[in-house]
């Protein structure tokens, strides 16, 4: 059988492998990608894709990332309109420039963990932007 060192721990203990199944998840979704090859060290576990696989399960996550981030825009429209907020006004509340939620939405900008906890937390308890609103 063939080794190679293994680029995590060093040990001459990485084996090759072919054709596995790797699962990609990225916030709570996951997919499959099939066919990968690449090195397993018999050591530590750790596993390194080969060129072509590293492409794939790289694009894989990738995709990931576009779908999460398309769900994260469409929220922030759904509530920001649920709540009666013009894009601006949305943006002065949360302490953005006037175009930043514009930009949210149309996916030129992620908004920060901040912004969408707040308004998940608007969409569950709406009353609350009275509070908010009446110092602005």
């Amino acid at each position: 059988m063939r080794y190679q060192a293994c680029a995590d721990c060093g040990a001459p203990a990485a084996v090759p492998f072919k054709g596995e199944t790797f699962r990609v998840s990225h916030k709570g979704v996951s997919a499959e990608v099939k066919g990968l090859s690449g090195w397993r060290c018999s050591s530590c576990g750790e596993t390194e894709f080969d060129q072509r696989s590293a492409k794939r399960y790289a694009a894989a996550g990738d995709k990931l990332v576009l779908q999460a981030r398309a769900a994260e825009r469409s929220e922030i429209r759904r509530i920001r309109r649920k709540l009666g907020l013009s894009q601006a006004m949305a943006a002065k509340l949360t302490g953005g420039g006037h175009n930043a939620f514009s930009r949210y939405e149309r996916g030129e900008a992620t908004p920060l963990p901040a912004v969408v906890n707040l308004f998940r937390l608007l969409d569950r308890h709406p009353d609350l932007l009275k509070e908010l609103t009446g110092s602005l």
